[in-house]
């Protein structure tokens, strides 16, 4: 029902009603920062890559094609993934930007504090997930991506194979190396 109501708002833009932007960034902007945040490690590039990859469907809101069964979020998730590609890309050509923007990398701190946690249990807890995110961003693109969108954004590996272009066999196996991947960056420390 959401699909529809996004296909309904796409038509709309398509349409001339730019309003109907507004109420697709409120339903998928925290998505995509997220998904991006989780891609980059950079919380400001991730909301450059959104606010971009709004841009991106605004621009091309008229090749937007809603009966062809793709729906609107694999069709989002993936301009912003081809984003966060370029990004890193630009990124790795330019490696003198990237000690700059290390002050940016930190993780937004959590509201949600367990009241049953000892503070023992709260750092290995924090540690555990800032390791998590450094092996995620060890892994390959492809890998990354595909990982971020189906255990972080529970994207099915269809959706994905339609994000990142390639067979679901081909997602299930970036999916099965990335997990392997992080499992020997964590084994060392967490014992995985």
């Amino acid at each position: 029902m959401a699909d529809e109501e996004d296909k309904r708002n796409m038509c709309r833009l398509r349409e001339g009603d730019d309003f109907a932007l507004n109420e697709l960034m409120a339903r998928w902007k925290e998505p995509v920062v997220t998904f991006c945040f989780r891609y980059t490690g950079n919380l400001t590039d991730a909301k450059e890559i959104a606010q971009e990859s709004f841009v991106k469907v605004y621009q091309a809101r008229h090749r937007y094609r809603p009966q062809e069964g793709v729906a609107f979020s694999t069709w989002l998730f993936r301009i912003a993934t081809n984003l966060c590609r370029m990004r890193h890309r630009w990124k790795k050509r330019h490696p003198e930007v990237l000690a700059a923007d290390r002050e940016d990398s930190d993780r937004p701190e959590s509201s949600v504090h367990k009241q049953s946690e000892t503070p023992v249990e709260t750092l290995d807890r924090k540690n555990l997930a800032a390791d998590l995110d450094a092996a995620i961003q060890r892994l390959a693109p492809d890998q990354r991506a595909a990982f971020i969108l189906q255990e972080l954004q529970g994207r099915s590996q269809a959706d994905i194979a339609t994000i990142q272009n390639c067979s679901a066999k081909a997602v299930e196996r970036r999916l099965a190396r990335a997990r392997e991947h992080l499992r020997e960056s964590l084994r060392h420390k967490w014992g995985a």
